[in-house]
């Protein structure tokens, strides 16, 4: 007779981490805004970003911020959300997560072209925004420690309420 072994936990999907994937989730979102950059690509967005917000008057926005400052917010962004997301249970909390972190750097561009500021937020946008894409992508794929344990297939739920 063989010996009958119960596999104690089977999942579908591999453990997730959150540390070392959201700082490289960060550092490709960092490396595609720098990509689009280089590119050119940021710019007509800035310029876009900026006619949106400033009605045509961009010569009323003498200033502008420091170029260390927006790529310093792009990576706190983009780190951050990652982290957010990979240490947050359930898929409808993570979606809520992303779009306000997107919203909240959208947000920036009025709040700038008040401070007399030219909204120069496409970096920090598309860092956040693809950060949240790539995080999202990595925590529906991976069982994540902050998730709720999944019953094994081959145990089944009970029928009665246990109190």
């Amino acid at each position: 007779m063989s010996a009958v072994t119960r596999e104690k936990n089977v999942h579908a999907q591999p453990a997730g981490h959150v540390w070392v994937p959201a700082a490289t989730i960060a550092g490709l979102s960092l490396i595609l805004a720098g990509g689009l950059e280089l590119l050119g690509l940021l710019a007509g967005l800035n310029a876009g970003i900026a006619r949106l917000v400033a009605r045509h008057q961009l010569e009323n926005l003498p200033q502008r911020l420091p170029e260390w400052g927006i790529w310093l917010a792009a990576g706190g962004f983009a780190f951050g959300l990652a982290v957010a997301i990979l240490g947050t249970p359930g898929h409808g909390r993570r979606a809520v997560l992303w779009l306000t972190a997107v919203f909240l750097v959208a947000a920036w561009a009025p709040v700038l072209s008040l401070a007399a500021h030219v909204p120069d937020i496409g970096a920090p946008w598309v860092a956040t925004l693809w950060s949240g894409v790539c995080a999202m992508v990595y925590a529906a794929n991976h069982r994540m420690a902050c998730d709720p344990p999944t019953r094994p297939s081959s145990q089944p739920a009970p029928d009665h309420d246990p109190r």
